[in-house]
């Protein structure tokens, strides 16, 4: 064993993670510079008279008088970002799988780089965008290319060693923490310093084409091709797959591409799978929806500042990279799927905490309990998924996982902001908490390997 830690495929596996992880938070930084920054640019669009915009607005509109959301600048711009962001995760839907199938045949450094270039196309688009039509092209363009977490899943999926999986999944989830801590910081501080100047985004713009130009020469220099040449997809059949097992939502639940391939997983390989998939979707679906109901509990409840609001996503993010760092990076292969049973655990009494929180010391407490959770669950699934398929299929296998993640992101939110302004802020936590049971339910459907 002790021969094990210190062999060249080990260093080789850590100088992985490292680039990996760099790459990452270079892209995360310039992909959330954006957030704070939304809310002031859709303000400016809307005095421009611009008519996509209005277009939009009137189906924001809609939505509002449906559900009941009171007419309010704050939760306009809340249900309009949620909008963008709809849209976003709905274009990851489409390009996520594509992406990772197309790395399973050509490579993941060449699929890396030209994602890359399509960040940097699209942040382009946003600094010169003059028009609220151009501005959209620019997140369109940015949907469609951003394949790089995706990507960089398979990098890891690559590795050979389950532990060296599970910590590299665990620091993907670092790199998130952190990059959606401090790149909304160095937005803000644009939104502080410029946003009475015309053209307050432009600053922000450039520096998300400068982290994505860094992003681009760090993977050029760096990172090394992970996915071996005898590994590769021999034919468009093997990687691409037919239009239909990647853009299918049932044919990305049954993971499709992954069974009509030569080596096809076992029966009991494939049933986990697609049990775990599930499992995927109907988590980030229930807390994805109360992560953006968040922003309404605290606005109305307690009156919470864009800068308050700033203070407490700065808490959750660093609480979450505290736990992905230092508790989630050595939690064993064989214990993953016992830890994310506690931590779905853990969220239904965190989200009831939120939810009948009438001070901010219980706010607080059930914002830990939330962070603990959100470290855990993706990294571990994410590496449980990338065990399954053979070294040719693991980009197919990490893209449709992203897949079903963007789309339980995109519809998330939407049905989880109707039941909180139909039914009530606790009403909507309650049920939100108790749906929770069906993934815990989901798991018990996992039949172990001989293997493990």
């Amino acid at each position: 064993m002790a021969g094990e830690k210190s062999s060249p495929e080990d260093g080789h596996s850590s100088r992985v993670i490292r680039v990996v992880f760099f790459a990452l938070l270079l892209d995360l930084l310039g992909f959330t510079l954006i957030l704070p920054l939304l809310p002031s640019i859709l303000d400016h669009y809307s005095q421009t008279g611009d008519g996509v915009y209005q277009s939009l607005q009137s189906i924001v509109d809609w939505f509002r008088e449906i559900v009941g959301v009171p007419m309010e600048t704050k939760y306009n711009s809340v249900l309009f970002g949620g909008l963008i962001g709809s849209l976003y995760s709905l274009l990851q839907f489409l390009s996520s799988p594509v992406i990772g199938a197309a790395s399973d045949k050509h490579g993941r450094r060449p699929l890396l780089l030209l994602t890359t270039v399509g960040l940097i196309f699209s942040y382009i688009l946003w600094a010169v965008s003059h028009s609220f039509s151009i501005f959209l092209m620019s997140r369109v363009v940015g949907g469609l290319c951003k394949g790089n977490v995706s990507l960089c899943t398979a990098v890891v999926a690559d590795l050979p060693c389950p532990k060296a999986r599970s910590k590299g999944m665990a620091m993907i989830g670092v790199a998130f923490s952190l990059g959606f801590t401090l790149g909304p910081i160095m937005g803000a501080y644009f939104v502080l310093k410029l946003v009475d100047t015309e053209l307050f985004y432009q600053g922000p713009a450039l520096l998300a084409v400068f982290f994505s130009i860094a992003d681009l020469l760090f993977i050029f220099l760096m990172l090394p091709e992970t996915l071996h040449k005898d590994s590769k997809g021999s034919s468009v059949s093997s990687g691409v797959q037919e239009v239909g097992d990647l853009l299918s939502p049932v044919s990305l639940f049954n993971f499709s591409a992954v069974t009509r391939t030569k080596e096809p997983p076992s029966r009991q390989r494939m049933h986990n799978l697609k049990v775990m998939g599930w499992v995927y979707f109907t988590y980030l679906f229930l807390f994805s929806g109360l992560e953006f109901t968040l922003s309404f509990l605290t606005h109305q409840r307690f009156k919470f500042s864009s800068m308050q609001q700033g203070k407490m996503f700065f808490f959750i993010g660093i609480t979450m990279a505290a736990f992905q760092g230092g508790y989630a990076r050595r939690i064993q292969p064989g214990r993953q799927i016992q830890t994310v049973r506690m931590a779905i655990i853990v969220l239904i009494p965190a989200f009831l905490l939120i939810g009948f929180a009438q001070n901010l010391a219980v706010l607080y407490s059930g914002l830990f309990l939330y962070s603990f959770a959100a470290a855990i669950v993706v990294p571990c699934l994410s590496a449980q998924v990338s065990g399954h398929g053979t070294a040719s299929q693991k980009g197919t296998v990490m893209g449709i996982l992203r897949s079903l993640g963007a789309l339980a992101r995109a519809l998330g939110p939407i049905v989880a902001s109707s039941v909180y302004w139909l039914a009530g802020a606790e009403m909507c936590f309650i049920i939100s908490s108790v749906l929770f049971i069906a993934p815990l339910l989901l798991l018990s459907r996992l039949e172990r390997h001989k293997e493990d």
